[in-house]
């Protein structure tokens, strides 16, 4: 799947609060997503699903609890 920025920032914002255990938070299903070249500049991944995601590219600069 492909999101756009947009997409993507309410994914992550949404991964973010339920990473914080707030309500509304839902962890980030990003299986199999192309984010190929996308801008995940500090996000919190910790428990994202990226199993097959595409980062090519992608700038995760700053970007935490990515798998080793």
């Amino acid at each position: 799947m492909q999101y756009t920025s947009e997409q993507l920032q309410g994914v992550l914002q949404k991964h973010a609060a339920w990473v914080l255990r707030d309500d509304g938070g839902e962890r980030a299903n990003l299986r199999l997503a192309d984010l190929r070249g996308a801008d995940l500049t500090g996000a919190d991944l910790s428990g994202a699903n990226l199993t097959g995601a595409d980062l090519s590219k992608a700038d995760l600069s700053r970007a935490t609890g990515l798998p080793a």
